[in-house]
């Protein structure tokens, strides 16, 4: 199995395959898997050195999901995910990237992926029905089909000031984190936002450093983890009942293990809500974000919910200054990416901890040896950006996508995403993403929708040999119904209110569309079933 060589992948010949999978992180790993389970050749492309997608490239220090471990890893195999032993209730990136690489080695899967292999254009051959892929090297590979498991959070976002070339520190993107050790003890450390990776690293950081200044633009919710030791108790009652759990997940909004409840928040007695929220507090992560059924459709439930976490960073933070400041105000609760921390509020108790609000004292540019703010230099050591993504996007735009007509992907998406499903994009006939823009995806646990999508998209390959099908296309009508139908999902729940990456507003001239699918895992896979048992309706099959 893999491809066959007509040369050696560099120069004018092209490797062959069945189909060309972009991506060795899970969804990427997956796809390869279930590819060969089917009987197709498959050749995997990877840019990094190594499997893990996002895992490999975060190693910031308290990197960590923010899903809980035994629901965060795949349920394909019974056998695996029986034996597979996570020590802690939320994993910590060293022990995901082991799980990533005893994945691969497991299903035998690096001989057929290419690393430091980062591809640069995919050109359809129309008259040939095939993707030709070019690579940073001059490799090329060709296949029928093209899957694009590019992930939603791989193309780091870095902030646009002022000088930030000029500094002479150490310099470090938490997506872009060195690979060996970075030890802060001494050092003045400035960090540049507080969304998930800063509230992740910034108790490790400020433990270590001599001073720890982070600028803050907007302050994000956050819930403690409530991290632990995952007991042998919990694990082989939870793998006792696997099955039930899984069934729970895929049939949830989510896609995990925590208790939606359709009770309302308005309609219950203050008591009610108090004793419902602070269970799901002490319950802790995205716990608390399923409290109540109401709480992301309606205003006046979300300002009760919200000022419930307000309170508590109020109680907290001693400084009532500091704790205001760390106080989100400017979108309702759970419509920006919720944080799910480790002592991180508490950090602001520390001596050697300043908080910068950049709303009332914007940076006005970075210098050699630090930071400017009104008029005045504060030295620094090294600077952490924590800037985040150009999310579910970036990855694929980043490439030069051409497919039927020459039409780039990136001309397509000019006036923002467009897909069917999440899964092809009209006009690109063989091309499927895996996660993609108006799937649930970055609303959901991830690897329940990993395994959704390469299973869907499994199946429709197979069904395609099955009828000698050469050219499997998005309709028009389909994708167009399919954006509406999203937008309007989307506009009856309060998530647009926000300023956040879902609707891209964090990179600038991004349009502004609302990207992934809120209505939840359960009810987009019982679409997708009913799509695949209707003979793939939506899609045009030749």
């Amino acid at each position: 199995m893999g491809e066959t060589a007509t040369s050696t992948g560099t120069g004018t010949a092209a490797r062959r395959s069945d189909v060309i999978v972009v991506g060795a992180g899970f969804s990427g790993m997956y796809m390869l898997h279930h590819l060969r389970e089917l009987g197709f050749r498959a050749q995997g492309i990877e840019a990094a050195g190594g499997v893990g997608g996002t895992w490999y490239w975060n190693r910031y220090p308290g990197a960590r999901c923010d899903i809980e471990s035994l629901s965060y890893s795949f349920s394909f195999d019974e056998a695996w995910q029986q034996e597979w032993r996570w020590p802690e209730r939320y994993s910590v990136q060293p022990d995901i990237l082991k799980y990533a690489r005893a994945f691969s080695e497991r299903f035998d899967l690096l001989r057929d992926i290419r690393f430091h292999t980062r591809v640069t254009q995919a050109l359809f051959d129309e008259e040939r029905n095939e993707w030709t892929l070019a690579t940073e090297g001059g490799a090329r590979f060709t296949a029928p089909v093209c899957v694009m498991a590019t992930g939603c959070l791989s193309v780091p976002k870095a902030p646009d000031l002022a000088g930030l070339d000029d500094f002479e520190g150490e310099r470090y993107h938490t997506a872009k984190w060195p690979h060996e050790p970075v030890d802060f003890t001494g050092r003045r450390v400035a960090i540049i936002g507080t969304g998930s990776s800063a509230v992740q690293c910034i108790p490790i950081i400020a433990r270590q450093a001599r001073h720890l200044t982070v600028f803050q633009r907007t302050p994000n919710f956050s819930i403690p983890a409530w991290q632990a030791p995952l007991s042998d108790e919990e694990d082989r009652r939870t793998k006792h009942e696997y099955s039930k759990y899984r069934e729970i997940a895929r049939n949830s909004i989510a896609g995990d293990f925590a208790e939606e409840n359709v009770m309302e928040l308005l309609p219950a007695t203050p008591r009610e809500r108090e004793r419902e929220l602070e269970k799901r507090w002490r319950l802790g992560g995205f716990h608390y974000q399923y409290a109540f059924s109401d709480v992301l459709t309606d205003p006046a439930a979300n300002a009760l919910a919200a000022e419930f976490v307000r309170d508590k960073i109020r109680a907290r933070v001693q400084d009532p200054e500091v704790a205001e400041t760390l106080c989100p105000r400017d979108h309702p609760f759970g419509t920006k990416r919720l944080c799910v921390d480790s002592d991180y509020y508490e950090t602001y108790n520390r001596g050697n901890v300043t908080l910068v609000d950049l709303r009332r004292t914007p940076i006005e540019r970075i210098t050699p040896q630090g930071v400017r703010i009104r008029g005045a230099e504060h030295a620094f050591d090294a600077l952490v950006l924590a800037t985040g993504f150009d999310a579910m996007t970036g990855a694929l735009t980043g490439i030069e996508i051409r497919g039927r007509g020459g039409v780039s992907l990136k001309e397509a998406w000019a006036g923002g995403a467009r897909t069917w499903l999440g899964l092809a994009v009209a006009g690109f006939p063989n091309l499927f993403t895996i996660t993609g823009p108006g799937s649930p995806s970055v609303l959901a646990n991830m690897m329940v929708a990993i395994e959704q999508h390469v299973q869907w998209i499994g199946a429709c390959l197979r069904h395609a040999r099955e009828h000698r099908v050469r050219r499997i296309e998005a309709r028009v009508a389909a994708q167009d119904a399919w954006v509406e139908h999203v937008n309007e999902t989307a506009d009856r729940t309060l998530y647009p209110r926000a300023n956040s990456w879902y609707v891209g507003a964090n990179v600038p001239g991004k349009p502004r569309v609302f990207l992934p699918y809120v209505n939840g895992v359960r009810s987009y896979g019982d679409l997708c079933r009913r799509v695949a048992s209707k003979g793939y309706e939506g899609l045009t099959l030749r």
